[in-house]
């Protein structure tokens, strides 16, 4: 297949353009077409941003769609008035003679019961399984309408359904729609365009709670990045709800696909009751595609209700609260689907048969914790009012030179300020879950760092002091970190069904020490925690002690493995490197080689049937300061990455990290041929303005 900027400039070429030569790509650009300016900043992860201005005007990006006016005559059958421009606000062609791309464009309508909160579809399909024989009337596009193309970037689309006599004219009426513009064959990619277009059709006014709005793209996109289904063109959640709703079965499956159904399914996975006991959830889609969500994992605690429906306040959505304020069987028997409300089975009520009177035990929030409230019941264990509120402190680090034992000082305190004894952390069985350490240098972290308990330390009613028994190496050099690890476990009454207690962590204080003298030299910043948190909700491993990616990096450094762990018969050691790890396990399903790490107590963690939600393409949904990049200039302190079971070791730094995602013998071969024992040479072709950019080639 050709490269796009192949295929771009025959495409220019064929229409008889003129190419002058590519010019220097600029971080962001301002575009003047016709006489209209647009401000539009394409930023280094678009593909939009590596093409010369001469490209751009050839291509037009983007694809935006303008609902003009919708009308329905004596003849029922809606007629919609639209209008198509690029980014820059210039009309294109629904055709693509005029301006290159065909848009393909497909409509829904559907009204809204504000009283059952969901849509019922005027255009639909009937669809049957070959599988069953049965059929379904199931929500779709408007089919078989006709187009009239009144001008360049305007045209008028008339509904071929009819809709019913004495439709409800009072009804909120939703246009859904959406489009594809077909650049792949030039710029390597389609653009997309979803309208939700809101009206009445006998032109009153909408009340604020006669428009959907339970959650939104925002809270999608969190994980998502972007949310993107039925081959990418559906991307708005509200265009999803037009057709998921109760309407719309599976007739291959019986399921339905009503979205607050399926979503939930979807979300809760592996950890539904029904795919636990052996049954998985299976939605089969156009062309008979099976989609099996049963090794589905969602990568924090299911019940952070919020994390979907928003919270109250700014780009939340306005109706954020119906999740605890509206129960009815068919949303909560989508998580808990062991629930059988005609016959009662493990609903502690008995059997139903509405949704009439679930209000009247799960309000919307009661008086404790797991109680039969919706908030109470969907308390998330590290969010819970019982917990102490860890918090760490290191106050000093004295004595940090080479060769000597560093004194720390310390606080744990409580939430409410009270300061915890070190005593306080001496567990039952004789162990500590108090633990201090120290390692270095920051450069790149070496060695498997000191780790020593700390519950034994003295402590004068407000502040802890303790002195390492093992020294810093004489040899050291450079800036050490000391970080404080302290967790505990609470008992909770009242508790969930599934947990008697919580072990909470304190997040890790990092306190740095130059040991040659002179300022620290803090760790560099890779990855932000809080882009860890927004998917993961309350990143806390290793039994609940390490919470902040900036300490884990201490021990997962180039040199650590599994070694300790693995047994003598599953081969060498696996890299536990941070940046190969991260990547490898968020790569997951699509990596080329097993991934296996042995953990503490003998835990077995594979990670290749690891779904990530998002594009890995876009390293900005981790890393910070531009640290995706190949470094021009590598830190020569930088560590190459002891990968034994990898196809060659040591992997230099860039080589380490790319090799992560990209874990293919061919991948692998570039890589290696490009290094030598003293370096890499990745930056010629891989560097910032090099003709193959990380940026360049991850843009979308």
């Amino acid at each position: 297949m050709n490269s796009p900027r192949k295929s771009l400039v025959t495409a220019m070429a064929t229409s008889a353009l003129v190419i002058l030569p590519l010019s220097t790509p600029r971080l962001t650009r301002t575009v003047d077409r016709s006489g209209v300016t647009a401000a539009q900043s394409y930023t280094s992860q678009q593909k939009e941003f590596w093409l010369s201005e001469e490209e751009i005007t050839y291509v037009r990006p983007g694809l935006n769609i303008t609902v003009n006016s919708i009308t329905i005559g004596a003849d029922r059958k809606p007629v919609v008035d639209l209008s198509f421009t690029d980014d820059f606000g210039q009309p294109l062609d629904r055709n693509g003679a005029i301006t290159p791309g065909v848009i393909s464009v497909s409509q829904i309508l559907a009204w809204y019961d504000a009283g059952v909160r969901y849509y019922t579809s005027y255009t639909t399909r009937t669809q049957t399984s070959p599988i069953t024989g049965n059929s379904a009337v199931q929500a779709a596009a408007d089919s078989g309408g006709t187009w009239n193309d009144v001008d360049l970037g305007h045209s008028i689309y008339t509904f071929k359904t009819a809709l019913p006599e004495g439709f409800d004219q009072t009804k909120t009426t939703t246009l859904g729609i959406y489009s594809t513009r077909n650049l792949t064959d030039i710029v390597g990619k389609n653009y997309y365009a979803n309208v939700e277009h809101d009206f009445r059709p006998d032109g009153g006014e909408i009340a604020a709670l006669d428009v959907w709005d339970k959650t939104n793209n925002a809270a999608c996109n969190t994980c998502h990045n972007p949310l993107s289904a039925h081959g990418g063109s559906r991307q708005d959640v509200k265009l999803c709800v037009l057709c998921h709703q109760p309407q719309t079965t599976d007739p291959d499956t019986g399921n339905t696909v009503d979205f607050k159904v399926m979503v939930h399914k979807i979300h809760r996975g592996e950890n539904l009751p029904s795919v636990e006991a052996g049954t998985p959830y299976v939605i089969i889609g156009n062309s008979q595609s099976v989609h099996d969500f049963s090794d589905v994992v969602f990568p924090q605690d299911i019940r952070n209700c919020q994390t979907c429906h928003g919270t109250a306040g700014e780009n939340s959505p306005t109706q954020t609260n119906v999740w605890f304020t509206f129960p009815s069987r068919a949303a909560c028997q989508s998580c808990h689907d062991d629930v059988d409300f005609a016959t009662g089975v493990n609903h502690p009520a008995g059997a139903y048969a509405d949704d009439s009177q679930c209000a009247s035990c799960h309000q919307p929030q009661g008086g404790a914790e797991w109680d039969a409230s919706i908030m109470g019941a969907h308390t998330v264990p590290y969010k819970s009012t019982q917990l102490l509120g860890l918090q760490a402190e290191i106050v000093s680090v004295t004595n940090a030179a080479p060769g000597q034992t560093p004194t720390m000082q310390f606080r744990i305190t409580k939430k409410d300020g009270t300061a915890i004894p070190p005593s306080f952390f001496t567990t039952s069985s004789g162990g500590s879950d108090l633990n201090l350490l120290m390692g270095g240098p920051t450069a790149d972290y070496a060695i498997n760092p000191f780790r020593e308990r700390g519950d034994h330390s003295t402590f004068n009613g407000d502040t802890a002091t303790y002195t390492f028994t093992n020294p810093i190496p004489a040899d050291a050099t450079g800036t050490w970190a000391f970080s404080i690890e302290a967790r505990h476990a609470t008992p909770l009454d009242p508790h969930p069904a599934d947990a008697t207690s919580f072990t909470e962590g304190a997040l890790n204080p990092v306190s740095y020490a130059n040991v040659s003298g002179g300022d620290p030299e803090p760790r560099r910043m890779v990855v932000e925690l809080g882009n860890c948190n927004a998917c993961h909700g309350h990143l806390a491993l290793h039994g609940g002690q390490r919470l902040n990616t900036e300490e884990c990096v201490i021990c997962h450094n180039p040199n650590a493995s599994d070694v300790a762990r693995r047994p003598a018969d599953q081969g060498a050691p696996e890299s536990i490197d941070f940046k190969r790890m991260i990547h490898r396990i968020h790569t997951g399903e699509e990596l080329t080689q097993d991934f296996t790490i042995y953990g503490f107590n003998g835990s077995v963690n594979n990670f290749n049937d690891v779904r990530f939600p998002g594009d890995r393409r876009d390293c900005a949904t981790c890393h910070t300061n531009d640290s995706q990049q190949v470094a021009e200039n590598a830190d020569p302190r930088w560590l190459a990455t002891v990968t034994q079971r990898d196809w060659y070791s040591p992997q230099h730094h860039n080589a380490a990290a790319c090799l992560g995602c990209h874990d293919s013998q061919a991948a692998a071969a570039h890589a290696f041929v490009m290094t030598a024992p003293f370096g890499e040479a990745c930056a010629t072709c891989h560097g910032p303005d090099a003709d193959f950019a990380v940026d360049k080639v991850h843009a979308r």
